[in-house]
């Protein structure tokens, strides 16, 4: 039986999966690395950490395995820097996180460059993408130009050490994140580059997301393995849904929410309050996405349990919820890291309205949960202004697509089915997807689309219409009383 393994190194956790070509059960490992949070708005991780878990849940994997994988596939939280020495693999930083906002007032600071971002990338003035980030680490003098300097995200990082310090590349998608790319010219953005004094040697080469990046050159690990996928978490989402035809879209529900679209191989008109991306490139052709990247979904639910002790675990969330009829007037804007779409606001801070002396924690939890429908809502309106696209269903995945009430919620907010898969570890899948498909265990996306299939489908009820519009009108009422820039 042919299994391939897909490394999915997440936000907050590494994950191993095997997944198998013929739809066998799949065989995991999980991982926790640490959190840092050194000062307020700072978010670290340890990129040696990381590594080791990699190695961790890889090797626990492997030795379920009657023989070695056919391929290896990488998937990663994007926007993250990992800043190293190519001569020694010293780490030179901490990792800077995509959830990090140290370089806010920076991007203030570039605020005239916006259209040239735009034009070029694709994306915003943000501190949530790399390019910026990379500056600080360079402005600050913590790293050095040096001509062995390495600036790469979590996917080359892994890539280098996995192939034994061979191979320093990335992938299309993972390079559109930057914020130093150029997704029309297909290269690093010379302007973008000089913009932020970023030196253009110290970037990885960028290749197609299905093909041999490399083979396994690591102790403890096989060699000669194919390292042959990888993409952004989000991007392989997308692939892992199967959303291989202009207009179909999925959201992830995990710490953020990240809807995206595929909008073809052609690269779209930027848009106010979405970005453009790269979904993957597949034999020097690529295909886009318009995202929608919400900051706070399940942080938020995590923020109840950790920062207001007012539930014990996540799961507790939708029984409480569930357990008064309505929020109560109680409207939640959880903007606890800024804003992300479609307001692209860094400096708004989190809001509770609507509180009264009959408000209970039950109300606080309802509020929570629709607060993820009411951002997604407005991510998906903004798509259907900007592309046109009347969206039919949407694919949804992460860990609150257990929520029964919030996918119920969100289908009626939307007025569209929400779809959730059989395998719902779509970011994983995506990975094993793209890898099988560069070594040719899946001879197209079409033999991909086979292996996907629909589990629950949430109908919308069309019978509180107004009910529903009245509870979104609400919502951006509040939104507006957070917003910073108006």
């Amino acid at each position: 039986m042919a299994y391939i393994v897909a490394i999915d190194a997440g936000t907050t956790g590494v994950r191993a999966r095997a997944i198998s070509t013929t739809g066998a059960p799949s065989l995991s490992a999980y991982q926790e690395f640490t959190q840092f949070f050194p000062r307020p708005g700072w978010v670290e991780h340890d990129a040696e950490e990381i590594w080791g878990a990699v190695l961790s849940t890889l090797r626990e994997v492997l030795g379920q395995l009657s023989e070695p994988p056919i391929a290896i596939g990488i998937t990663n939280q994007r926007e993250t820097l990992v800043a190293w020495d190519r001569s020694s693999d010293e780490v030179l930083a901490p990792a800077i996180v995509w959830q990090d906002r140290r370089t806010a007032d920076r991007c203030h600071e570039l605020a005239d460059e916006l259209p040239a971002v735009r034009r070029i990338t694709g994306l915003v003035l943000d501190p949530y993408f790399t390019g910026t980030k990379a500056e600080w680490l360079l402005r600050n003098g913590i790293v050095k130009p040096t001509a062995h300097l390495a600036l790469g995200t979590i996917d080359s990082w892994i890539l280098w050490r996995l192939s034994g310090g061979t191979t320093f590349a990335t992938d299309e998608s993972n390079a559109s994140r930057t914020m130093l790319y150029d997704i029309q010219q297909h290269a690093w953005s010379p302007e973008m580059c000089a913009l932020l004094s970023i030196p253009m040697h110290a970037l990885p080469e960028v290749r197609n997301s299905s093909g041999v990046f490399a083979t396994t050159n690591a102790e403890g690990i096989p060699r000669g393995i194919p390292i042959s996928g990888i993409a952004g978490d989000q991007q392989a989402a997308l692939f892992g849904q199967a959303c291989f035809t202009p207009g179909t879209a999925k959201n992830t529900y995990g710490t953020g929410s990240f809807v995206l679209m595929n909008v073809g191989t052609t690269c779209p008109t930027v848009v106010d309050g979405l970005l453009n991306t790269v979904a993957w490139r597949i034999n020097d052709t690529t295909t886009y996405a318009v995202e929608g990247s919400i900051f706070v979904t399940g942080a938020a639910v995590q923020w109840l349990r950790d920062g207001l002790h007012i539930i014990d675990n996540a799961k507790e969330v939708e029984a409480l919820a569930v357990s008064v009829p309505d929020a109560g007037g109680v409207v939640m804007v959880p903007a606890l890291t800024g804003l992300g779409s479609p307001w692209w606001d860094p400096y708004a801070r989190g809001g509770i309205f609507g509180i009264s002396r009959g408000t209970t924690r039950a109300h606080l939890a309802r509020a929570t949960l629709e607060s993820v429908a009411f951002q997604t809502r407005d991510v998906i309106e903004a798509m259907t202004k900007a592309t046109g696209i009347t969206l039919t269903e949407l694919r949804a995945d992460g860990g609150a697509t257990d929520n029964s009430f919030l996918m119920q919620f969100q289908a009626d907010q939307l007025q569209v089915p929400v779809v959730l898969p059989v395998d719902r570890e779509t970011t994983a899948c995506g990975a094993a997807f793209l890898a099988g498909l560069g070594i040719g265990a899946w001879a197209s996306t079409t033999d991909i689309s086979a292996q996907w299939a629909s589990n629950v489908t949430y109908f919308p009820n069309n019978e509180n219409l107004s009910v529903v519009d009245a509870s979104h009108a609400q919502w951006l009422n509040a939104v507006q009383r957070v917003r910073t820039t108006q």
